[in-house]
């Protein structure tokens, strides 16, 4: 099965925006580096290591939505869009180890500080490397979270959060360097105090993250309001009396859905395709092309039970009469 346009230029636009954001990425690694060890900043060596953490999370995305836009094959007749998902599991790891790193790391020097060493006052040039990399990076983290919106992609707008995550880890290594410098080295402890509170950001998005991914390759149904959407949206349907078993899931970018639909059993086989059909289209509209859908026809139940045409004709006149 050949893939869309519209599949190619998401695709295209997903490698655009992360490839952009690795360059930066790449040239933030080599000034933080360097800028910490000229600069003596252990704070801003630790901040490198997130800028590392960021550009390998860049190369998972950009192998994962590869993978995740495949159409569907004759081993995958649900398409490969799991493979996103599972990208933003892994974004969501990296970002919980990097934060728990920086968390520990502040606690360490913090703790190191109580017990009497001092630490030493870093170099100016790492606080003005801490400065470029929140412009940069929150600057990252908006074109990257508007094009993950554009095309849909839990995995992209994971990876904005990695950079907006780098961007307030730079924060707090500014403040903690620009407090060392200004009010001397008895204060040196600013910068890990402010590491720690980053680091909870940090975690917290982390953990939005993995429970995001893990609730869709756990087969989570999509939420209530979605479902009761859904619902309505068939119901517009005329003849449609009853809607239920309503099974829902998320594909990666893409959602399934899965209902049984009551009408007249006297319907023809073509009346009641043609409306199944434009119920469909109605949920394709809401939900996107790529939708999956699938629906169960069944007729009216009288009393709790399947009766045919006739009998159905029979308990009308019945009941007319009484």
């Amino acid at each position: 099965m050949e893939k869309s346009d519209s599949d190619r230029q998401r695709e295209q636009s997903i490698y655009r925006v992360t490839i952009a954001g690795s360059i930066i990425n790449a040239v933030l690694l080599a000034l933080k580096f360097t800028a910490g060890i000229l600069g003596g900043s252990a704070a801003m060596i630790a901040d490198a290591v997130h800028s590392l953490s960021d550009f390998m999370t860049d190369i998972v995305v950009l192998l994962f939505v590869k993978l995740g836009n495949k159409p569907q094959d004759e081993d995958h007749d649900y398409g490969h869009g799991k493979y996103e998902t599972l990208a933003t599991a892994l974004i969501g790891i990296a970002l919980m180890g990097v934060g728990a790193m920086i968390c520990y790391n502040g606690l360490t020097k913090t703790w190191a500080v109580i017990n009497g060493e001092q630490l030493k006052s870093p170099g100016m040039i790492a606080f003005i490397a801490a400065i470029v990399s929140i412009a940069l990076k929150e600057w990252a983290y908006r074109f990257t979270e508007k094009v993950g919106r554009e095309v849909g992609s839990q995995a992209v707008r994971a990876n904005a959060w990695h950079h907006r995550s780098d961007a307030l880890s730079s924060i707090g290594t500014a403040f903690g360097i620009g407090g060392a410098i200004l009010l001397g080295a008895q204060w040196a402890v600013l910068d890990p105090l402010a590491a720690i509170i980053v680091s909870f950001f940090i975690l917290k998005a982390a953990y939005g993250l993995i429970v995001q991914a893990t609730n869709e390759l756990l087969e989570s149904s999509l939420p209530k309001d979605v479902e009761a959407q859904m619902v309505a949206l068939a119901a517009e349907e005329e003849g449609v009396a009853d809607i239920h078993n309503l099974r829902t899931r998320r594909l990666g970018n893409k959602i399934a859905i899965e209902m049984h639909v009551r009408m007249p059993g006297e319907m023809s086989l073509y009346e009641a395709h043609e409306k199944a059909t434009r119920i469909e289209k109605r949920l394709r509209e809401q939900f996107g092309e790529h939708t999956h859908i699938a629906l169960h026809l069944e007729p009216l139940k009288v009393n709790g039970c399947y009766v045919s045409p006739k009998e159905m004709n029979e308990h009308s006149r019945t009941s007319t009469q009484s």
